[in-house]
């Protein structure tokens, strides 16, 4: 057991990845600041989501406590003295980033110190002191990445201190020990955070309200080549465009550290609904990509996170962005890989993989159309109806029906863009709200729905349209036409289905044999720079998934195909390509041994 304890240690020693999610527990005033911190280096300042962010127990906010953050806060006012929060407030609303980090900081401190007291009231009952440490060991941790990163032996000492004074608690006697040690925590806490500029976290670490992989389920990835029996193996390009979706190496350093990949929003070519970054969404499955965080040269000086679009069909569905602003699907994929996510400009190879992977994207099979996009036999008396609505002309629509622009029988789009009225206008009367047509294939598992995901239901979306372009519709059609929509976007077998051995990580591994594949290719060639590329994707991504492993006692052999994925690495790094034919012919050996027991 310790031997495998400390090859799970060793995988995960310094990884981050796009795969595999963290599940530590967070105490919810460290969350909170965290979350604050990151948010507050972010151009623009997304304020309001900061003070939401304190104001709010929504389960939106990952970690949030039973009570919101500036209540928890006020709590402390007898002993901080005055409200903790009051100067959080001040900062949000001066819109002072360096102050309000400051005031978080000092006020976690606060709650910090308060803690520890009582902890040291209660040692007579080491019961309850115990228990009381444990929540206030929590709250430290949000300050441990910052003083980590700023002063690594400070951090090793005061984490000893709180280990000790952890072991005291769980004995009889050393209550003058533990008195000790509280305060010198107490002291440490104050003047390095409360009477200090304090030691932030680095700026790439996603706080702990970030999620970029914890979807469930899954969206099942839908490929032509598959359904057409050919193996991915067989085609260079497709299975190369397959990593390098999957891969956090061709964007800038911001992206890269927080392991964001193309696959982060639009999991699987469909779209990630968990996906939440404080400062940069504004709900689960949203993300605002043109700012300062990513890539300086690319901030529009605007915080409009939008909706994260789903790739199915992508071959189909022509213009680009949620603006059609981009006609070709190369340089819609360029600029996100450096206009968006500031990546060094990609080589041809690279753009030809990805396109070569993401045209393979294919839409869910839909039971309930015919091939002319009109309902068949398998659908409810409700839908047909709604069918019949859907294909009405509507004054309120200048006699245009919603089939004019969502085309049945053209997947459901026209390749055209429109001003509906959801986008406010720059100015009374500018003309810049008109956004591509998004096809209806796949809606019913996508929510939520428009540009910005404003609205949560297909019913929603309806009543939407009812209002806007004065419909008229009864109840009674509002409902035939939500499942009428629901109809079209029914999808066969949407998710991924795991048992005991087919699991989320066997799923991982065999991408990364396939990823693997193209070193046949790539060798041979004598291609340094994109077989570094595919072996740094490929030992971070099989690192970090070991630990969704479901086989535990197979950990060592991950271990050891991870390690020879480095000394192949480090061959075609030194271009000494006869090494690496020979240690890559082994590795493939290795991994026909071992991927049995890999689940």
């Amino acid at each position: 057991m310790a031997t495998t304890l400390l090859c799970l240690a060793a995988l995960l020693a310094g990884t981050a990845s796009a795969h595999v999610a963290s599940r530590a527990q967070w105490h919810p005033l460290a969350a909170a600041y965290l979350d604050a911190v990151f948010a507050s280096r972010i151009d623009p300042v997304d304020w309001q989501g900061i003070a939401r962010r304190y104001e709010s127990t929504d389960p939106a906010f990952r970690h949030a406590g039973p009570v919101p953050a500036f209540v928890a806060l006020a709590r402390l006012s007898s002993f901080a003295g005055t409200d903790p929060g009051a100067a959080i407030r001040r900062a949000i609303a001066a819109r002072d980033a360096s102050a309000l980090r400051k005031a978080a900081a000092r006020a976690n401190a606060f709650a910090l110190r308060a803690g520890l007291d009582r902890v040291r009231r209660l040692l007579e009952r080491p019961g309850e002191a115990r228990a009381e440490l444990r929540s206030a060991r929590l709250l430290w941790r949000g300050f441990e990445a910052g003083l980590r990163a700023r002063d690594p032996a400070a951090h090793k000492r005061l984490g000893l201190a709180w280990l000790s004074l952890a072991t005291l608690l769980s004995g009889e006697t050393g209550r003058a020990e533990a008195e000790r040690l509280i305060g010198e925590l107490a002291s440490e806490i104050r003047a390095r955070f409360e009477d200090a500029a304090p030691p932030l976290p680095p700026a790439a670490v996603l706080p702990p309200g970030g999620a970029l992989v914890e979807q469930q389920p899954l969206p099942r990835a839908v490929l032509n080549f598959e359904r057409r029996g050919v193996d991915e193996k067989e085609l260079f390009l497709v299975a190369y465009g397959d990593m390098l979706f999957d891969s956090p190496e061709i964007f800038g350093a911001p992206a890269n550290g927080l392991g964001l990949a193309c696959s982060s929003c639009h999991n699987r070519g469909d779209v990630n609904r968990a996906l939440f970054v404080p400062g940069l969404s504004r709900r689960a499955g949203g993300i605002d990509v043109d700012n300062g965080f990513f890539n300086p040269r690319g901030n529009d000086g605007r915080f409009d996170p939008l909706d994260t679009p789903s790739l199915r069909g992508i071959r189909f569905t022509a213009p680009y962005g949620r603006d059609g602003r981009m006609a070709s699907l190369r340089e819609f994929v360029r600029n996100v890989i450096v206009g968006e996510f500031g990546g060094a400009e990609p080589t041809p190879l690279m753009l030809d993989a990805l396109l070569a992977y993401m045209n393979e994207f294919d839409f869910l099979p839909a039971p309930l159309l015919a091939r002319d996009g009109s309902l068949n036999e398998g659908a409810s008396a409700a839908a047909r109806r709604g069918e019949a609505i859907f294909n009405r002309p509507f004054p309120g629509m200048a006699g245009r029906s919603c089939a004019t622009c969502h085309v049945p029988d053209g997947n459901f789009v026209d390749g055209r863009r429109h001003d509906i009225g959801s986008v406010a206008p720059s100015s009374p009367h500018a003309r810049d709200g008109a956004l591509d047509t998004p096809t209806l294939l796949g809606i019913r598992y996508t929510a939520p729905y428009f540009h910005d995901g404003s609205l949560p239901t297909l019913p929603a979306v309806v009543a939407w349209f009812d209002r806007r372009y004065r419909l008229d519709l009864d109840a009674g059609e509002r409902a035939d036409l939500a499942a009428y929509l629901e109809a079209v976007g029914t999808g066969e077998a949407p998710f991924e289905a795991f048992d005991g051995t087919n699991t989320r990580f066997r799923l991982g591994f065999e991408e990364a044999s396939t990823f693997l594949s193209t070193l046949d290719t790539l060798i041979p060639a004598r291609d340094r720079r994109h077989a570094l590329l595919l072996l740094a994707t490929v030992g971070r991504d099989l690192r970090t998934d070991a630990a969704a492993m479901g086989n535990i006692a197979a950990l060592g052999r991950v271990s050891e195909l991870a390690a020879k994925i480095d000394a192949i690495s480090d061959a075609v790094s030194a271009e000494d390509w006869a090494a690496a034919e020979r240690l890559w012919e082994g590795y493939k050996k290795a991994e026909a041994r071992h991927a049995a027991e890999l689940y």
